[in-house]
């Protein structure tokens, strides 16, 4: 198997139902003589699963034979939740994770970062019974990536990873 299909099936450590290509940190797989040089872009900069990213890569690289390994992050481009593969945002939703919505491509590039006063209404779709009648219940959820939401429809709690 070559060096990019070991590393396209390593899967990502907060949510084991995607792997890291099909969330879209990784970013490349280069062969620089005898050594696989894997780039990677985390969701935000201070991602604390990155550590174990690079360590789940660097064993799937040796027990697939490649003994030199080395693993670089870049920031730029920053990660964005476009990057999320068709077959990704199926398996969010299908473990109960509302997908994020795309990202206008027109906007600006400047991420503004601060706490809003208030929540914002936000209707997301129902991961369980398909609803859009849902609300924002806090503004983070299980990991800061995300958003906690219920629907008034079947009354579940569900996460939603952020538009980024």
């Amino acid at each position: 198997m070559n060096a990019h299909d070991v590393v396209a099936r390593v899967v990502d450590p907060e949510l084991p139902m995607l792997t890291l290509e099909d969330l879209g940190v990784l970013r490349d797989v280069e062969v620089d003589d005898d050594t696989v040089v894997v780039t990677l872009t985390p969701t935000y900069s201070g991602c604390p699963a990155l550590a174990t990213m690079r360590a789940d890569v660097l064993v799937a690289l040796r027990r697939a034979g490649y003994e030199r390994a080395e693993v670089r992050t870049t920031l730029s481009p920053a990660w964005s939740s476009d990057w999320i593969s068709a077959r990704g945002r199926a398996a969010l939703a299908e473990h109960g994770i509302s997908p994020p919505g795309r990202v206008d491509s027109t906007r600006s590039t400047t991420v503004h970062l601060g706490l809003p006063s208030v929540l914002e209404p936000v209707e997301k779709t129902c991961p369980q019974c398909g609803s859009a009648d849902t609300r924002e219940i806090s503004h983070f959820g299980t990991t800061a990536c995300r958003s906690l939401h219920t629907c008034r429809a079947c009354g579940e709690t569900f996460d939603h990873m952020k538009e980024i």
